[in-house]
């Protein structure tokens, strides 16, 4: 009787789980941009770990369902994460617009190499300033292994503040908008190129969907701070883990 009756959990279960899977669907879209047409790039399902490659023209198909997190990358691009709802399944062709990448976010990070030129009004670029070591200053260690950090990373709070005010022109730009486009400004100034090319071993295309992938998990958020670097390379590492595990179909 208890044979009969684990056999008859195992089956429901096994209905369950497939049941779940079926009820995705092939879902046709296109990326698109007012200016330049989109030919690569990626769309990853956060929910399913799959994802597939942006094609001529801006198609891709990916199975998916309400509620499943999209997230789209194309090179010149800005990334962006879609939450999809029963109105964009039921679409024939879903159109998704992805906007260029603004130059002037580069411009919100503010790096050592600025100098100001004179001392008048507006005392904050100068607390931004970095300087060079003195002989008074604590010695830097050349001998102990890099963390692959840049020696003066930016503040993610002072980062979040100027893309907020470089997007506040745009209507209806959610906070977890800025907040990830802050968090991946954050990620490429704080650690350097070889970071994501060699230690994660991502290539130069994967670099922006990998760090949307990692702003879409909350617990990004934690290790934002001055001090936290090592966490959040740590946690960057694992995250890489399981992006790489993630399912490329290709059409």
């Amino acid at each position: 009787m208890r044979n009969k009756l684990g056999i008859l959990i195992a089956c429901l279960f096994c209905q369950l789980v497939l049941g779940q899977n079926n009820s995705r669907k092939s879902l046709h879209g296109q990326v698109i941009n007012d200016f330049l047409t989109i030919e690569s790039g990626y769309v990853m399902n956060v929910n399913s770990n799959v994802r597939t490659f942006i094609g001529a023209g801006g198609l891709f198909d990916i199975m998916a369902r309400p509620k499943d997190t999209l997230l789209f990358s194309g090179l010149a691009f800005q990334s962006r994460k879609v939450v999809l709802t029963e109105k964009d399944l039921a679409e024939v062709l879903l159109k998704v617009k992805l906007d260029l990448v603004n130059n002037q976010l580069k411009e919100v990070v503010v790096h050592k190499e600025l100098k100001v030129k004179a001392l008048d009004k507006g005392s904050q670029r100068y607390v931004d300033m970095q300087f060079e070591d003195d002989k008074l200053s604590t010695a830097k260690n050349n001998v102990m292994y890099s963390d692959q950090t840049i020696k003066y990373g930016t503040d993610f709070v002072r980062i979040f503040k100027d893309v907020k005010k470089l997007l506040s022109k745009k209507e209806d730009v959610q906070e977890t908008v800025i907040s990830d486009i802050a968090f991946a400004e954050y990620a490429k100034d704080n650690f350097s190129p070889d970071f994501y090319t060699k230690t994660l071993d991502l290539k130069p295309d994967e670099v922006e969907l990998f760090l949307m992938y990692c702003s879409n998990d909350a617990e990004s958020k934690n290790y934002l701070g001055p001090d936290n670097r090592f966490q959040l390379m740590d946690f960057m590492i694992n995250k890489n883990k399981e992006f790489k595990k993630a399912e490329v179909v290709k059409k």
